[in-house]
């Protein structure tokens, strides 16, 4: 496997991103939620971070993203930026706080700004929550959009299947992208659509494009850091691609801390004061 260093300690910024995407850079970007982990990923030089409300499924154990709090967005938000240095940290606004109430939209993420200390937020949606985005982005807060597969309305769609393959939902998504690139979002995500809509989109917006099950013809890729490395063994979706099996290393490091108390082989001697 060929490895690419990562040797510009420079932070990353939105305006870098939009300079990536430019000169042909494929842009990396991983969710995080703690500082451990947040310091790990950055370190090896990932150019952002997201933290995503997939905390809900892979942090606290819940079926969806729905019940993530806006208190609990922000406890993950501010461990991941006391360990970031470099990349671009993206924290998502939870179901309900961008939902058509744009007065109060603005203040939830005013809330999370202030608070993490994070670069940017991402919301999911389109035309309809336009005026909350634009409220948004008018206090001068930037916002990454979300569209395709939207985990916060899964029990609109009643299924995690691919979305926009018929004609209708994909002129829509053409729009939106469309729109939200209008109205000053910096980047977009795409989850699970067709791979040439996805590299509709990317041809047609200036803006970077960032695709989760979107194909590669996007300007970069994001996934759940504990799908990625196999912490995650019950999530197997045709787009994830596991890089390690932290499920079986982690696994089989505990029966052997186990093994060693059981025979008194841990602490020994030099492990002793």
């Amino acid at each position: 496997m060929s490895t690419v260093v990562q040797d510009d300690k420079r932070k990353v910024t939105t305006h870098r991103l939009k300079e990536k995407k430019d000169r042909g850079e494929k842009i990396s970007m991983l969710t995080a939620y703690d500082y451990s982990m947040a310091s790990v990923i950055d370190q090896a030089g990932m150019d952002a971070i997201l933290v995503g409300d997939s905390a809900s499924n892979v942090m606290a154990g819940n079926v969806t993203t729905l019940p993530m709090t806006l208190d609990q967005i922000i406890y993950h938000g501010v461990s991941v930026m006391r360990a970031v240095k470099r990349a671009l940290v993206v924290v998502d606004m939870p179901f309900g706080t961008c939902s058509g109430n744009p007065e109060r939209s603005l203040e939830a993420a005013i809330r999370i700004m202030k608070e993490t200390g994070a670069d940017a937020l991402k919301i999911e949606g389109g035309e309809e929550i336009i005026e909350d985005i634009k409220k948004i982005i008018s206090a001068g807060i930037p916002v990454m959009g979300h569209l395709g597969l939207m985990p916060q309305s899964i029990n609109k769609y009643g299924t995690y299947t691919v979305r926009a393959r018929e004609e209708e939902e994909a002129n829509k998504l053409v729009r939106d992208a469309k729109l939200l690139e209008q109205i000053g979002c910096f980047g977009i995500t795409l989850e699970k659509i067709p791979a040439q809509l996805a590299k509709k989109i990317t041809e047609t917006v200036s803006i970077p494009i960032i695709g989760i099950g979107a194909g590669s013809f996007v300007d970069g890729q994001v996934l759940v850091m504990h799908d990625m490395l196999g912490i995650n063994n019950s999530f197997s979706p045709k787009f994830l691609r596991k890089y390690e099996n932290l499920n079986e290393i982690i696994t089989n490091a505990v029966k052997h801390y186990i093994a060693d108390i059981k025979s008194n082989d841990f602490p020994n001697e030099n492990e002793s004061y």
